[in-house]
Formats: structure tokens, sequence, C-alpha cells
């Protein structure tokens, strides 16, 4: 049996492979209410046919002001959660088991979906004033309005309630969403955070917000739900957030109830040099994180098949392997990777057995 398709345990959770779909926002609901519709349970149905180990499903508001788009997901009234419901028992009934990342875009939100634009909506035009941990602009955003320090234990609030009606909706893991230029990820850099506060300064105050939402969510999904956190490894600044930091963090939120780390990059600001058409970019980050801490770590980023994959796990860092875009040109990736490995594996579904891949 290769490495990528033995079977993963997170705090009792068996997951059929190390195989993680990466979330990835799909902008798609249509009534900008934040309920997943039909494009939802045929997205990510079909990933969990084609054999996908963990599905996280896209960064999901913990509010409506914490959607990027008013397109996104979310998770703060009963109508989302029967939405996310029935994704999550199509996905069981595929045998794939099911997270959600529960997300605030912070100054990052209230902006149109990538095909229509990139600029942030007006609030005559259904927008919001945005918020974060400074009142310093995305560039080509609007600015947002830093958070008042009596307003931060609302904002975790939030959080818990969120991951509490996550369980509600049957998904089987909480990721929260720490990367890629959005609030937590605000408060942890020290580009974004300048704050005088206890939020701000040292890298125990920056990681603060992080630490009290893993704790609250331990305490309100009890001990048998593993807890993930997604991190950018990296600002690709020398006067930013780095892989070190992130490692450090890791172990304050392991000790907290977090159970496993997923690592991007990027996202904060614009303007730095992202080597994005290296295979495999993001690796390293992942393998540095993996090798300060004892919980299972992902590595995503230009991972292409399942060989990439395969060779990146036995060289005995990371544990997990997630795949985004691989999974949008091909939802049978999984299956696809179990035939290029020689892999044998007994979840083709009945439907699904003459497209089997032929024996070389």
């Amino acid at each position: 049996m290769t490495k990528l398709f033995e079977p993963l345990v997170v705090r009792g959770l068996e997951i059929r492979n190390r195989i993680f779909m990466a979330p990835m926002c799909q902008y798609s609901c249509e009534n900008k209410d934040g309920v997943p519709g039909s494009w939802h349970l045929v997205h990510y149905g079909a990933r969990a046919t084609g054999g996908t180990g963990l599905i996280i499903v896209e960064a999901t508001g913990v509010s409506p002001e914490a959607r990027i788009t008013p397109w996104c997901t979310g998770i703060w009234n009963d109508e989302q959660v029967n939405g996310w419901k029935a994704v999550n028992d199509f996905a069981h009934s595929q045998g794939a088991k099911t997270a959600i990342q529960l997300a605030h875009a912070g100054r990052k939100a209230s902006t149109y979906r990538g095909w229509s634009g990139e600029n942030s909506i007006s609030t005559e035009d259904g927008g919001w004033q945005t918020i974060s941990a400074t009142d310093e602009a995305f560039t080509g955003y609007a600015a947002p309005r830093a958070l008042a320090l009596d307003e931060i234990p609302s904002l975790v609030a939030e959080w818990v309630s969120a991951a509490k009606r996550s369980i509600q909706a049957g998904f089987d893991a909480i990721e929260i969403h720490a990367a890629h230029g959005y609030l937590i990820h605000q408060f942890l850099s020290p580009i974004t955070n300048t704050r005088t506060d206890e939020y701000g300064g040292s890298l125990e105050n920056r990681a603060r917000l992080l630490l009290e939402i893993v704790i609250g969510i331990r305490v309100a999904i009890g001990d048998d739900v593993p807890l993930l956190i997604r991190f950018s490894a990296t600002d690709y600044r020398e006067d930013g957030w780095n892989e070190a930091e992130t490692a450090q963090v890791a172990k304050w939120a392991a000790d907290e109830g977090a159970d496993l780390f997923d690592i991007s990059t990027g996202g904060l600001i614009t303007g730095v040099q992202i080597p994005f058409a290296e295979p495999g970019y993001q690796v390293k980050f992942a393998e540095f994180v993996a090798e300060k801490v004892e919980e299972p770590v992902s590595a995503v980023g230009n991972i292409f098949d399942g060989k990439q994959a395969e060779e990146i796990l036995q060289a005995g860092q990371v544990e997990v392997i997630s795949i985004g875009r691989g999974m949008i040109r091909d939802p049978y990736w999984a299956l696809r990777a179990a035939h290029d490995l020689g892999v044998s594996v007994d979840y083709w579904q009945n439907q699904d057995q003459r497209g089997k891949f032929p024996n070389r």
C-alpha cells in the first residue's frame, strides 16, 4: 500500500486516504443568502464519488459580514445548516468525510466575484463596512475599520456559534481559516497588525485572537471532532509573517486542541514574488512546519498527480496532500492517482464501474 492511500485517523475520525480536497471558493449562492444549493451539492458530491478522503468545503462566513463576497456561503442560520446537511449526507454516502472552513475575510470582505470585478462593493450596492486589525486597506479595496478591543469577544463568539452549527450540519471536522490575508492572518502578521493593545506587538499577542477561537471552538465541539487550521506560512516579505512564527503558533494551537495544520502561503499583500509556476512550490513550507510540530501537516500547491503526491509523502515530513486546482480539472483525481500508483481501492461506485481506468 502506498502512503497516499493509507487511511488517516485524526482524533478518532478515520479518513480513507491521505487526499484532501483543498477549500476553494465557489461564489455560487445566487440569492446572496449564504445558503449552499444545487451547485454545491453537485460540486462536492462529484469529488466524494471521485474518491477524495476529506472534502474541505469553501471558506464559509461565520457572519454575513465575514463573507468575501455576497455570493459566498455562510453558517450563521438554520437554513444554511440544512443546505450543508444535504451536501454532507451525499458525501458521506459516497464514503468521503467532510470539513468546513470557517472564515472571516476582514479587510478583504465585501468584494465582487472575480469574474465580475475585484473591487470592493459599496454599501449603496449591497456591500458593507469591513473590519480588521488595522484601518489600512488591502490594495485596491475600501479601507476597513480597526476593531475596538471590546468588540473582539463577540467576534470570537461568532466563530464558536458557527462551529456548533457546523456540527449540526453534519460536518466531520472543522477548519479555521487563518491564511490568505483574511482576518486572522491580518492579526497574525506584523505587516497588518500594528496594534498597541493586547492583540498587537509580540507574537503571543498577535496570535491571541486565533488561540481564543481555538479554545472556544474546542469547548463547543467536544473532544471527538478534529480541528484543523489553515495557515499561510509566509507573506513573502522579510518584515512579514514567516514559517518559524507559523510553527510556533501551530504548537500553541495544538496545546489548545488543534489537530492538523494545512499549510499554504501568501495572500496578505500584493507586490511580492510568489513562485506559482513551480511544481509543489509550497511544499517546503509544509515540511518546515511538520518538522517542528507533532501533529500531522498537509501540503498543497501545484501537486499535479499521484506520483508527485506519493513522493512528497515518502519524503517523510508531511502526512496529507491537499489538492485544489487538480480537483477542479478532475473530480476523480483520487481514483486516477490510485490507478497511476497501481493501487486497488474498493470505493468505485457501482454506477461508475464501467469507467474504471483500463489495466496497463
